[in-house]
């Protein structure tokens, strides 16, 4: 029998961390190769981490709420000979990448303790890979583990400065979607020079439209609000104005222009804001849009967003009033170029040629990065997403699905 270390993979995307969810297994389990042991939150989605050998859960060296890095440790398993887990039927290519990139960093060992010293450390509750070994070699001795129990016995137990305030406090821990969404706002206002504009639409016309559609819609299982007609705006007006669909390579010093549309929707859940994608934006139509925004909402409130659903984005959209908000700026979702920002509808008194009348006004907020776009291009993006969203006909000319 041989003990295996299952380190935690790198599953590409950028990815250093993860943070542990929940364990699928606990110690003593009997589990197979390519069995899910864990769920890690990335700063992409939650996936399920495979075993890359079979045998015996010997230690959980992870918690929920630890927050790992990639080469790391997670878990021993005894196992009865080296296997290195490359592939097997049914298996996804991600499942494949997480085992064998966890087999290959875990067939080296670095703790050096004879079994009764890892039977002490265990009945201590003792992590050995923080223990220094001082025995021949390094090897960690049972002095070297008493030792670090007691001085960790010792910390625990020492005075703590109590804190100077008024009044009751309460501490809540940041973690989970929220410590990811804290990391990407600090990246993206770091790194990206915002710039803002906002523009007033009138979509009167488009509420229209939308009523006289939505039990259509409705009768195909469809929910039909104003954000799909938006999503399509956004693709036409994006065509025109390139620049938009693009990210900044700094390191190279060149724009990348997307040539494919793939559009982000924030999504405001109990856990944390997440960005599912709607992927080929331009090649789907009205309902289908729709459709998807509904499931990929869904998913994401129950954390069931997967990293297809988040990854691969040009260009986002958050729908900033359907929580009561009339005006604000949003955060770049980096390394997009820009975001658009959608407003309270509210009725209120316009005048139309000439005569005063009740019109339905939505505000757009555009925040977008000044270090390749210039305001008067991206004003002139919002004044074509303006355009098409007051003339729901010139926005639906194109569209095959209502032949």
């Amino acid at each position: 029998m041989a003990l295996r270390q299952v380190k935690l993979p790198d599953i590409g995307e950028g990815l250093v961390e993860g943070e542990i969810v929940e364990w699928l297994v606990k110690e003593g389990d009997h589990v197979k190769m390519f069995q899910p042991l864990v769920r890690v939150l990335t700063a992409k989605a939650t996936v399920e981490i495979p075993s890359p050998f079979e045998g015996r859960i010997l230690r959980l060296l992870a918690k929920p709420g630890d927050v790992v890095r990639v080469g790391a440790p997670i878990a021993e398993i005894e196992a009865p000979e080296v296997q290195v887990a490359t592939g097997a039927p049914g298996a996804s290519d991600v499942e494949r990448v997480e085992a064998r990139e966890s087999a290959r960093e875990a067939l080296q060992v670095p703790v050096r303790a004879p079994p009764r010293v890892r039977k002490l450390a265990r009945e201590l509750g003792v992590d050995l890979s923080k223990v220094k070994g001082t025995g021949p070699g390094g090897v960690i001795t049972e002095e070297d583990v008493l030792r670090y129990a007691e001085e960790s016995k010792k910390a625990a137990e020492a005075p703590r400065q109590p804190a100077l305030v008024e009044g009751a406090v309460e501490r809540v821990p940041i973690k989970g979607i929220r410590r990811i969404m804290a990391s990407k706002m600090v990246e993206a206002k770091s790194r990206i020079p915002h710039a803002y504009i906002v523009e007033e639409v009138d979509v009167t016309e488009l509420v229209k439209l939308r009523d006289v559609l939505r039990q259509d819609a409705e009768s195909k299982d469809v929910k039909l609000t104003l954000l799909p007609f938006i999503v399509k705006a956004v693709v036409k007006a994006l065509k025109e104005y390139p620049l938009l669909n693009a990210s900044l390579d700094e390191e190279r010093g060149e724009i990348i222009i997307k040539k494919f549309y793939n559009i982000g929707v924030a999504v405001d859940t109990p856990q944390g804001l997440v960005v599912p994608v709607i992927k080929g934006a331009d090649g789907k139509g009205l309902y289908q849009i729709a459709r998807e925004i509904g499931e990929l909402a869904e998913k994401a409130r129950e954390g069931k967003t997967s990293l297809e659903d988040v990854t691969g984005g040009t260009f986002s959209i958050t729908n900033i009033g359907s929580v009561g908000t009339v005006l604000g700026m949003a955060i770049i979702n980096y390394p997009e170029a820009a975001i658009l920002g959608v407003h309270r509808l509210v009725e209120v008194p316009r005048y139309v040629d000439g005569e005063l009348k009740p019109r339905k006004i939505v505000y757009l907020s555009l925040s977008f990065d000044h270090r390749f776009i210039e305001g008067a291009y991206a004003t002139r993006f919002l004044l074509a997403v303006k355009r098409y969203l007051e003339n729901p006909a010139i926005l639906m000319a194109s569209e095959e699905e209502f032949k």
